[in-house]
């Protein structure tokens, strides 16, 4: 592969955040090959790289449209004059070579959080001019002369970008975000036995775990309820505003001792072994890594109609896929489940479906689009 200069703009970049590690996965395996990484941020918080060279763009900002339309205008004009010969942005900004579709469609998720509103309330959601601004900036990058290629990832994705801005199937490559299955590996039974103790989760009992931060979102009422009429424990890894209403749902539920808040964790691996299924009713994803993360340390999963991820689920094979708000549904799903994910089919077949998800697959594909591209 000829030598270029790859540019990657995302507007802050965490280690924590799911497009980030799309990125830092994109950006390690592609150092092997012979091309200069650049990353256009407002915000860097990863590691420094003695390869990569991080661009900070920081204009001042009045607000949220300020601080979208602020950052777009100079990330544009800062590769417009460095000449980059691939842009690829993960934000919606009109004039990229390359848009990565991480955040789905904005207008899809509206519906699915209307979902959730009374009837006056969804009228102001649509109205509201932060959500027209990012409807309209991603209808113009859509429709931008430059864009020569969308990655989604998830076949979801793809369909819903087909349907809503009329891009052709031939300009859109589904990329599925990729795993270490070597870090993310099943409990042994002595690793299980001694997580549970330091948790303080029973032996013997069903354990479910939910991972993500934004519990509106991510569906954590829909799964507080479920777990409710079931037996089974709850572990909340991640943060919210609104975390103590979460837990004065579960406690008016009566499930208050069996859902606990972990909070935010750096390593979320022993959670992962502590449990026998990852619970995810999300509104609307279009493919959250924690889905990847679950099934490589061999744990079926429960998600929704509305995740990407559901699209590496098997109904019944290897976990169950429903609609995030039906908690009947849900409640089946749960009990359908092995009461211990270690050694059972369902959680073997988990893990066997992500053992393709590569990040040295990932790479191929994205060098094998990039080639394309310069061609």
């Amino acid at each position: 592969m000829k030598a270029f200069r790859l540019a990657i703009v995302r507007q802050k970049y965490r280690p924590d955040g799911g497009a980030e590690r799309f990125v830092s996965r994109a950006l390690e395996a592609l150092e092997q090959q012979d091309l200069d990484l650049n990353v256009i941020t407002r915000e860097w918080q990863g590691d420094t790289h003695p390869n990569w060279h991080i661009h900070l763009c920081n204009p001042l900002k009045l607000g949220r449209i300020s601080r979208e339309r602020g950052f777009a205008e100079a990330a544009r004009a800062l590769w417009q004059k460095e000449k980059f010969d691939l842009v690829q942005s993960h934000e919606r900004i009109p004039g990229c070579d390359i848009y990565r579709a991480g955040d789905g469609v904005h207008r899809r998720w509206l519906l699915q959080r209307a979902r959730l509103l009374p009837e006056w309330r969804r009228k102001w959601l649509f109205s509201n001019r932060y959500h027209r601004y990012v409807m309209c900036a991603e209808r113009a990058m859509y429709a931008a002369p430059e864009l020569k290629a969308v990655i989604c990832n998830a076949e979801m994705i793809k369909q819903e970008i087909i349907d809503d801005f009329g891009v052709p199937a031939d300009k859109i490559t589904v990329i599925y975000n990729a795993i270490d299955n070597q870090k993310f590996l099943p409990a042994t039974p002595d690793q299980r036995q001694q997580l549970r103790r330091q948790y303080q989760i029973p032996q013997q009992a069903h354990c479910l775990i939910f991972v993500g931060s934004g519990f509106e979102r991510k569906g954590l009422t829909a799964a507080i309820r479920a777990v409710a009429s079931t037996d089974s424990y709850l572990l909340v890894v991640g943060k919210d505003k609104a975390e103590k209403r979460y837990q004065t749902l579960a406690q008016s539920l009566g499930c208050g001792d069996r859902v606990r808040f972990m909070g935010v964790q750096k390593q979320t691996l022993p959670f992962y072994q502590v449990a026998d299924a990852l619970l995810l009713p999300t509104l609307y994803d279009p493919f959250p890594n924690v889905i990847l993360e679950a099934m490589s340390c061999g744990l079926p999963v429960i998600t929704s109609t509305t995740c990407g991820g559901a699209e590496f689920i098997a109904q019944g094979e290897n976990g169950f896929v429903t609609d995030a708000l039906d908690v009947p549904a849900l409640v089946a799903a749960i009990k359908a489940l092995p009461r211990q994910a270690l050694g059972s089919p369902m959680g073997e077949a988990a893990r066997l479906r992500i053992m393709s998800a590569t990040p040295a697959h990932l790479s191929e594909q994205l060098i094998s689009l990039y080639n394309r591209l310069l061609d």
